[in-house]
């Protein structure tokens, strides 16, 4: 099975363009250089975005990255629980709604779509674009703080799609906040956070909790057991996408793609067969063979295939970082 391209649907790669246009590049690279450094400083984002300039500067310049490493989580997802189709999705601290764009390219089956952030100028946006790009599921626009609980809550979604959005709540109201979310959730629960040792920390927390609440680790761990990683180490994952003319301009970049690293969490109400191990580190290739990362099996292993060993390198050479590996006889 094959992962789904990390690049923007051309939809709404459209949809944001033609937003674009006739405003003044200028004041557009402005917006996006403030965006990137208030960003770094962990500023809330209900304190990022000011305007619809600040908002079309981050469709420009951010969604297609918190796009890209949204879409990879879900295609691990998908990897693991392949008769998994959701219908219903509640997208948290939605933004723009990348998490949706992702669930409803990786299951076309998805009918409705609940839309939740703090930002009014973000919920306008988004369901203005998902008109304007042709979004076929039925989308709710809610305007509240998912850290509080909500008054009339519907029934459970089959899937909750969370996208960069613990990382900017107090690490003390994380407990309390999954266990709202993971009530909310009828199958599985999708968290995607910046690929930093900060956030790699939380998650592990949010993933004892999970755990605590009966829930099955699907990815990326391939056991329930606490995280082998040293205390040095961290776990997180790169995904490489390209940028389009729009994102470069805004960006002022020149290169053509850009690397996203994020760390992700999926917890289903059901289990599945879990892999025997998942690479957590780029591949080394040498002219001896070739050096794996791994969790595996509630423990952290380093190991080497060498080339001489032709049967077991062929199967292991097209291994990319996160990807899981089934059983060690039949992989390495």
């Amino acid at each position: 099975m094959s992962l789904p391209s990390p690049e923007l649907p051309a939809p709404l790669s459209a949809a944001i363009e033609a937003r674009l246009e006739g405003r003044a590049q200028g004041m557009l690279r402005d917006r996006a250089r403030q965006l990137s450094e208030r960003y770094r400083s962990r500023k809330p984002t209900i304190e990022t975005i000011r305007d619809e300039a600040d908002a079309l500067a981050y469709a420009a310049t951010r969604m297609p990255a918190t796009y890209a490493a949204i879409v990879r989580a879900l295609g691990r997802l998908d990897e693991e629980r392949p008769e998994f189709a959701p219908k219903r999705v509640l997208d948290v601290g939605c933004g723009l709604g990348a998490g949706s764009y992702a669930a409803a390219t990786v299951w076309p089956s998805i009918a409705e779509i609940a839309l939740i952030d703090r930002s009014a100028l973000f919920l306008n946006l988004a369901t203005g674009l998902m008109q304007e790009s042709g979004v076929a599921a039925a989308v709710e626009a809610i305007l509240a703080d998912f850290t509080k609980p909500q008054a009339g809550e519907d029934a459970p979604f089959d899937l909750v799609v969370v996208g960069y959005a613990l990382t900017e709540i107090a690490e003390s109201d994380l407990p309390v906040v999954i266990e709202q979310l993971w009530s909310r959730t009828s199958g599985a629960l999708v968290i995607v956070e910046p690929g930093t040792p900060r956030d790699h920390a939380r998650l592990m927390i949010v993933r004892s909790r999970l755990i605590a609440l009966g829930a099955n680790i699907l990815a990326p761990c391939p056991h329930q057991a606490p995280c082998p990683l040293p205390a040095n180490d961290w776990c997180h994952f790169s995904v490489r996408l390209p940028r389009r003319r729009a994102h470069k301009l805004v960006k002022g970049a020149d290169a053509p793609f850009e690397d996203e690293k994020f760390a992700y969490l999926v917890a289903g109400r059901t289990g599945g067969t879990r892999p025997w191990a998942r690479v957590i580190a780029p591949p080394r290739v040498s002219k001896a063979g070739i050096s794996l990362r791994l969790c595996a099996d509630k423990a952290f292993e380093e190991t080497f295939i060498p080339k001489r060993d032709k049967a077991r390198y062929e199967k292991i050479r097209k291994k990319d970082w996160g990807d899981p590996l089934r059983a060690p006889a039949e992989e390495i």
